[in-house]
């Protein structure tokens, strides 16, 4: 007969992101992981198997509970250029407040810190940026056909512009203390929306 759990493997994967999301791949080690979900070595093995296929989950986690508002913001029919402007300066202020500031963006820190060596992680970033793409190009069709984009302008040049920049404010944000860098800096790029 198999030994039930005892404890919440749901619990433990959120509890195992936060610390990798914090610390990061490379500074956390096996140990503190033990110590921070508060299971055995032994139970990490089994439910989640070894540290990278538990940061790979804890990757897919964070994209599975951040997709669907990002979807919500810039995926409905009536969204549009104000949709992609909203979803910027989310962006901008999330990035310059301090909470946001300690931590970052869990797929920008992943790319960061293990996309150039990693082609198992990298892959699963590129994923998310291409999602992340492919929302604001579709927002910013929508916003052409209405004509609140100018027609001349190339919404899938736009929306990889967008997409980059919002992964720089993110990392810009992570490292200074002046909120109004990145503000500053998703502003200038929303001009280009008009």
């Amino acid at each position: 007969m198999a030994r039930t759990k005892e404890f919440d493997p749901d619990a433990a994967l959120q509890a195992a992101l936060e610390l990798f999301w914090r610390r990061g791949y490379e500074a956390t080690t096996m140990s503190d992981l033990v110590e921070h979900l508060g299971i055995g070595r032994a139970s990490i093995y089994a439910t989640f198997g070894n540290k990278h296929e538990l940061y790979l989950k804890a990757l897919d986690r964070y994209t599975r509970a951040n997709t669907p508002a990002l979807t919500a913001e810039l995926a409905e029919p009536e969204s549009g250029l104000d949709a992609v402007r909203q979803v910027v300066r989310r962006f901008a202020a999330e990035a310059g407040s301090d909470e946001v500031r300690l931590t970052g963006c869990f797929i920008t820190n992943s790319a960061a810190e293990l996309g150039p060596h990693d082609e198992v992680v990298a892959r699963r970033v590129e994923r998310n940026w291409e999602q992340l793409e492919t929302l604001l190009y579709a927002a910013l069709v929508r916003a052409r056909a209405r004509g609140e984009l100018p027609a001349d302008r190339d919404p899938q040049a736009l929306a990889r512009m967008l997409g980059v920049m919002l992964q720089g404010i993110r990392v810009v944000g992570k490292a200074s203390s002046d909120p109004a860098r990145v503000r500053d800096a998703a502003e200038q790029a929303l001009t280009l929306l008009d």
